[in-house]
Parts: C-alpha cells; structure tokens; sequence
C-alpha cells in the first residue's frame, strides 16, 4: 500500500454511536454494534490509514436518543460516524429495512459526490451492510470486504428445528430475500473477514461458493485498558477514575439489592435476550441443582429494558420465560436480574466483581459465531464455562481458560460450573491463563495488522487497475461522481431521424470533452432496444440510459440497473390494478408484450376529443398513483407517479450532486414535454412534434432551426454548453 487508505465500513440497523454503546436495549443493538466501532477506532490508529468512516443508519425517534439523529459524529481525527437516512427517520428493525436499502444507497453516492472522495475499500457488516456496501463496491470499482455476523441459512435452519412454520419464519425474518441477498454478496466480495475456522466451514460452508470468495480468520481484539483483570484495582486503587469507581459500588449495591447472600462467587452472563442465546439453560441449570444454588449466587444481565411487555415478541418471550423459571426454582435472593446495564463503565466492572468473588463466567447460547463476552471475561482474570459450539471453541483452544459444555445439557452446564468454582486452583489456573492468552491472541492491534496486510494484495490490485484503461463498469461511478454537466436526449427523430448528417460532429464533439461533460439518452424504447439503436448507427453506449419512457435506469457499457430508481419509483405502483381498469376502454389496443415493463403499460390509442381526459378520470376515482404519457398521437404509457423522463432526470441531479440547470436536454414530442420543462437547458429540435408547440416561449426551452443532431449542436452553441461546462469544472 504506496497510499494511506479512506476505509468505509456499513452496519446500518440497530442503535450505533461511540460512547455509552445501548447493547441489548433491543434485538439489533448486540456485540455487532460494539465490533464495528472498536474496529473503527483501531484501524484509524493505523499509520496505513488516512480515514474511516463508519455508515449507520439515522433515527430520529423520541423513543431513544437523540444521538442517533446526528449526521456526523466525530470520533476522532480519523474516524466518523456517518448516518444516512431511509426509509423515514423512525425506528424499524433490521427485517422490515430491505425495501429501503437502494435509497440508503442513493443517499449515500450523494454524501459522497459531496465529500469528493471515493473509498479504497467498502467492508459491509451483515447481510444489510454487505448489501449496501457491494452496490457500491460495483458501481465505483472498489474492492469489496463482507463480513457476516450470522447468517440467514443456518438461522434458518435453527428456526425449522425448533418447530416454527416456514411461511411464519419468512413472514417475520423475510429469511429467504436474506439468504439470496448473502449468496449475491459472496459472489461479489474481494475477502470475508470470519472470526473462526467454524465459521467458514459450517456457516458459509451452507452457501454455494463454488471456491469463492476468499476467507481470512481474524479474530476481534479487545480493549485492554477498558478490561483489565480484576486484581489491577487492589494494587492500583488511587489510578481508578471516579466514574469507574461509582459503577463498581453501584453494581454491588445492585447485586446486593437481590441477594441474600451477596459474599458467595457469583455466575454471571451477559447477553440479549434473545432465545439462541439460552437463558433458560442457565437458569435451569442452576435452578434443578441445589449444591450449586448453595455454592453460588446467579446473575443475569440480559439488555436494557423498562417494561417487558413491550418489547418484541421474542425478547418478551424469553424475559417472561426467564421470570416464570425463576418462580418455579423458587430462586429469589440467590438470583439477580438487574434491568440495566452501563457498557462503557459497570460492564468491565461487573466482570471484576465477578472475579473479586471467584465467580465464573457463562456462555451457553445454542449457536455462538464468535463469543466476545467470553475474551472480555477472560481478560479481566475469569474463568468461563462456554459452548462447544462455534468461537468458543477457538477461544477454550488457543486460552485454556475454562469448560467447554453441550448447552442443551443441564447437568454439563451445572457440573462444570461447580467444577471451577469449588477447585481454588484451577479457578486460578483458568483465571492467570485468560489473563495471560487474551493479550497474546486478542489485541486490535494485531487484528489491524493481518486485516491491513491481507488488504495489501487487494488494494494492489485495484490500483494496478487504475493505471490502464478501465472498464466502464469498473468505473462508471467514479467517471459520473467527477461530472458537474450531462447532456440528455432522446434517441428517435432527436439524436437519431431522417437527418443524420451532423450526428458524427455531435459525437466527436462529446467525446472531446467527456472529461466534463457526461452523455445519457432518455428514451420510449426498452434498453435493449435503445442499445441495438445505438450500436448501430455506431455510437458508444452513453453514460446512463433511461428507458421505457423514464420507467427504468442503466448506467454505462455494462448496463448496471439502478436499484435505486426502481426502489424510488415503485412506492404505490398498482400495476395489475391499472391495467385492468384501462382494459375496460375499448379504444385502447395493449402494445406487444415486448413493449410492457414492471413500471410501464402501454397501449396504442388514436388521437380523440376527451380520451386522455376519460382515463384520467377512471384512475383518479379508483385512487390509483400515476404519471400518463402520450406521444405521436399514438403511444400511451402509463408509469409509476414517481417515473418520468424529467423524473429521473431530477433523480440524478439529486443522486449525484451535478445542479439541474447543469443538464441540457434535448427532445422532439410529448414525451419529452416534462423533461424539457423547468430548470434544465431545453433543446427542442427542428423537426419536432406538434405536442411541442405550446413549450414555445417557455423558459429556458430554445427551439432549434435544424432536424436532429445538428438541432443538438445548434442547442449546445446557443447555451454556450461546453463554455460553461469547463468553466465549471476548473
């Protein structure tokens, strides 16, 4: 790497901000959330590493902090939290966020048109992050990092085993749209970053890989100044700041507050309450053994909550599970479960206090990917009974720091903990080795340099690329987000007609100046039929083309679809609806099935005192959304209310920074009427349709002498185009 990197990273749901993490307040907000922030400020201590930004999603919602509606959160010199708004500013779990991913998308070129600087690396954080992060790896040619979390197959699977209906499962987790969103990202990605061998080999092993994309194991880090072991404050005690020191006599006071007998080792777990994780495990565990209620008190941190009845279904089950149990042991004054949790200052002291009592440590969720509570326990000198599934085991392997159990097996689950907790020595044993180990294995600091160092190969080779020609669908973003003027125009009787014998000027001409101007055509046709058009009288593929009368958007010579304009425009389509309203008027003819479109019906319909009038009348009384074209006293088309040729132009002017008044725009009939319309340069060519006339003497419409391609130069001499196009760009 010759250059420091610009580093974006993508964990859109949940609650996101640097200080004062709400772990657990809701299914969302879990150990993800605390990784991509602490991946964040360690590699922006890199000296390989100009910049990281770290994209969210924003909330402006009474119901939690305001924190989370602010645009830009400062971290530190090197690291920001950026939060894009889709999808309003509410709330909405993880599940009900994929219809507004392409907007997310949107809104994010636009932030980045308007910081003037394209990322080296995007690196997206579960399937919605992966999502979001590949689009964008596509469309600017920037290498493409994934990593999971977990994933959609085996959760699925889980869920099957546990005896809930496929059609419910899709209902609530839109389960399979996830999956095949993860089977797309593992096409695309350059390098997926997994925490355990296990990871790749039972997780991704589930996907159709097909010996891609490459896998690299590395492990989370910890902060060691936050998670120091538990003894430090006996030899230390006057460096413990205050707000240490008040969320240790805090949690005792909290823990005092349920126990009878507060002196006794204390089991603890901390965790979402979320059903994979176990809970009811532990607590029956604990509750069905007597010696074991007798040896120890049990502790359960599980999220932040006010009122239970509130939450979720699934943490409302588990919370409810948790009580009813609690009830049924009789458990009362030996088990604590405390409604809070302070991240940034009671968690590392709840595990000293842990420690300080000769306590152990529990993990028995059902699945477990990684296992961070288990480092960070281990860190502060506590030994940890964990299971045999997933990160635990590489954890048990590489620290011998604990027990490793079946976490549907009760017995297991009470006997290892007794274990521990009765033999001083190998609590000791355990507890000296997970201080010594974590600091050997599980440092960011050495998680930033293998992640730096297997982005060397990557980077190289997109660099490598930068120095040949590349290829428009390698660039074609970052070509558009340098752009500040676009000439639009149609193709039929505009670009392409009767008369052609300029069309070879206009084409040198902007080819000449590609460097700032960019070419896009706005067209009735399909885009297959606009590139077989194109190609044939021997002209480039533009930059982007909008067909199907604005109903759909492709950018550059591999004609990437916009996701983002299909996502815009399809809020309130009624397709079926429409059609079968329109198919009761018998002086409409439906157009060929090659001609209709997912945002576009077409008929043919002959010119006739009212028609347009009589539909617009039905579509209005049936509550339908929509826009109505209708051009050479012909071609009906009927689009999505948000889709037009003059819509998507607006689109782009918004999605990619470049000013409206910056397009020029050049059309013959009416359906080019609305795009010429308004703030753009108008060019209307001579040989226009009479559905023009009216446009004569509007602003910023000028009406060309000459048919054509030679109107479109004669638009570009009038508006002095090129002129300003440069002055713009220098």
């Amino acid at each position: 790497m010759t250059r420091p990197l610009y580093i974006q990273m993508f964990s859109i749901h949940g609650l996101l901000r640097s200080e004062n993490m709400e772990l657990g307040k809701n299914a969302d907000t879990g150990g993800q959330i605390h990784y991509v922030v602490e991946l964040g400020r360690a590699l922006s201590r890199g000296k390989t590493v100009k910049r990281v930004d770290l994209f969210t999603r924003l909330i402006s919602d009474k119901t939690v902090s305001t924190d989370y509606a602010k645009e830009i959160e400062t971290v530190n010199d090197k690291f920001r939290i950026i939060r894009i708004q889709c999808g309003g500013k509410k709330y909405i779990r993880k599940e009900r966020l994929w219809p507004h991913l392409d907007e997310y998308i949107d809104k994010t070129i636009k932030f980045i048109k308007t910081e003037a600087c394209i990322p080296d690396i995007v690196h997206g954080h579960y399937a919605d992050g992966g999502y979001v992060a590949g689009q964008l790896a596509e469309f600017f040619g920037t290498p493409f990092i994934f990593t999971g979390h977990s994933l959609g197959r085996p959760k699925k699977q889980k869920l099957l085993n546990d005896g809930l209906d496929e059609t419910e499962i899709e209902k609530k987790y839109k389960i399979n749209y996830r999956i095949q969103t993860e089977e797309d990202i593992l096409k695309k990605a350059d390098l997926v970053v997994t925490s355990t061998n296990q990871e790749i080999k039972q997780q991704y092993g589930t996907y159709h890989l097909n010996g891609l994309p490459r896998f690299q194991v590395i492990p989370p880090g910890l902060d060691l100044e936050k998670f120091y072991p538990y003894y430090y404050g006996k030899i230390s005690e006057p460096e413990l700041n205050e707000h240490q020191l008040y969320a240790h006599a805090s949690l005792l006071e909290e823990l005092n507050r349920f126990f009878m007998n507060p002196d006794k080792p204390v089991i603890l777990t901390l965790c979402r309450p979320d059903k994979k994780k176990n809970i009811s495990g532990l607590v029956s565990a604990y509750g069905e053994d007597k010696e074991l209620q007798s040896m120890a008190n049990l502790a359960i941190f599980a999220g932040i909550r006010k009122d239970i009845s509130r939450k979720d279904d699934n943490e409302k089950d588990v919370l409810t599970r948790m009580l009813l149990l609690m009830d049924k042991y009789d458990l009362y004054g030996k088990m604590a479960i405390p409604k809070k949790h302070d991240f940034q200052y009671e968690v590392p002291e709840l595990y000293r206090i842990t420690g300080e009592k000769k306590g152990v440590f529990v993990n028995v969720a059902l699945t477990e990917p990684f296992g961070l509570t288990l480092i960070e326990a281990a860190a502060t000198g506590i030994p940890v009974v964990a299971t045999r599934d997933g990160g635990p085991k590489d954890i048990i392997k590489n620290c011998q720091c604990g027990i490793l159990v079946d976490p549907t097996d009760t017995r297991q689950i009470s006997h290892a903990i007794k274990k521990i907790i009765a033999d001083a020595d190998l609590w000791k044993t355990y507890s000296k080795n997970g201080v010594m180990n974590i600091r050997k294995k599980y440092t960011w600091e050495s998680h930033v340099k293998k992640y730096l160092n297997d982005l060397k190969p990557i980077v190289k080779k997109s660099t490598a690329s930068d120095l040949t020609p590349a290829k428009p669908s390698d660039m074609i973003g970052r070509r558009i987000i340098k752009l500040n003027s676009f000439l639009v125009t149609d193709i039929d009787n505009t670009l392409i007609g009767e008369d052609n014998t300029k069309l070879k000027k206009l084409i040198r001409l902007l080819k000449e100046n590609k460097e700032t101007i960019g070419f896009g055509v706005a067209t009735g046709r399909t885009v297959e039929s606009a590139v077989a058009i194109l190609k044939k009288h021997n002209i480039d593929l533009p930059d982007l083309i909008i067909s199907s009368v604005g109903s759909e958007l492709h950018y550059g010579e591999q004609l990437q679809f916009s996701r983002g304009w299909e996502s815009h425009i399809s809020k309130k389509w009624e397709r079926e609806k429409i059609k079968e309203l329109l198919d009761q008027l018998d002086f409409l003819e439906y157009q060929e099935d090659d001609t209709q479109k997912k945002y576009k019906i077409s008929y043919y319909m002959p010119p006739s005192k009212d028609r347009v009038a009589t539909i617009h009348d039905l579509l209005s009384k049936n509550s339908c959304r929509y826009t109505l074209i209708y051009s050479h006293d012909q071609f009906l088309d009927i689009l999505p209310h948000r889709a037009s040729k003059g819509k998507a132009i607006r689109y782009l002017s918004y999605k990619w920074e470049i000013p409206i008044g910056n397009f020029l725009v050049c059309g013959d009939s009416g359906n080019d009427d609305e795009m010429l319309r308004g703030e753009p340069m108008g060019v209307v060519v001579g040989n226009y349709s009479h559905e023009l006339e009216p446009l004569k003497g509007a602003r910023n419409i000028y009406f060309a002498d000459e048919p054509c391609a030679g109107g479109i130069l004669e638009g570009i001499s009038h508006y002095q185009f090129i002129e300003k196009a440069k002055k713009i760009n220098d």
